[in-house]
């Protein structure tokens, strides 16, 4: 019994050690996760002038943020948004399906944070605002997918219940995100439809589920492998 312990030993501190060396190469090669934050004060169904703040973190080391574009939830209307604050000389401008808020770029690594009013949420449970996220040099961030387990997962605003009093009093909280806007600026943004931003994928976001899918396959070969051949030598040796 002893003999076999002893056998075994080499084989098992090399799978103790593949195994911790394959951990510390994923976790040194994931990116950053970073993503858009959302939080409101009156976070609540059917609640009346809402002010919503934004937080888009900073992914790029060479160039700052200079736009985001946003296309809202079902239930918001463009003409039932305003525009709050944000970083100095950034401009906010309706679109048919969303906003755009640009400007000078913030300082490279810097977050852009800004805000937006709604007229009155819908009665949901959740909101999910799809953003593209632009840089200087030209790269897009795209928090998209309304999968919270995706690698661009857009940002979501939970609320709650709506209070027992509470009704629909305007077009933000019963027509759909398509509606026409009112213009709330003088430029109008160049900005994809929300079809096309629930489409592209963005070069510069990370690795796809598939690559990772690959590299962790071929980490467990790797693993297998090691044992395999350490095991035949300890039987060769017996």
């Amino acid at each position: 019994m002893l003999h076999a312990l002893k056998a075994h030993s080499p084989a098992r501190r090399l799978t103790l050690v593949t195994v911790a060396t394959a951990a510390t190469l994923l976790l040194t090669t994931v990116p950053a996760a970073a993503h858009v934050e959302v939080e409101s004060d009156k976070a609540q169904a059917l609640a009346e002038d809402v002010e919503i703040h934004f937080e888009a973190e900073s992914e790029s080391d060479t160039a700052g943020i200079t736009q985001i574009r946003v296309v809202l939830p079902e239930g918001i209307a463009p003409a039932a948004v305003r525009y709050g604050e944000g970083p100095k000389g950034w401009k906010f401008t309706a679109a048919a399906d969303g906003y755009t808020v640009k400007g000078p770029a913030v300082k490279i690594g810097e977050n852009a944070e800004y805000s937006i009013v709604v007229q009155q949420l819908p009665d949901a449970k959740e909101l999910a605002f799809k953003t593209l996220q632009t840089y200087g040099d030209g790269r897009v961030d795209r928090w998209i997918e309304l999968d919270n387990s995706g690698e661009n997962p857009a940002p979501v605003l939970e609320l709650k219940a709506a209070a027992a009093s509470s009704k629909p009093t305007g077009p933000s909280a019963g027509a759909s995100a398509s509606a026409s806007p009112t213009p709330a600026a003088e430029e109008t943004p160049a900005s994809p439809s929300s079809q096309a931003a629930e489409t592209e994928k963005d070069d510069d976001s990370g690795l796809s589920a598939s690559a990772w899918t690959g590299i962790v396959a071929a980490i467990l070969v790797v693993a297998a492998a090691v044992v395999v051949v350490v095991r035949r030598r300890n039987g060769a040796q017996q």
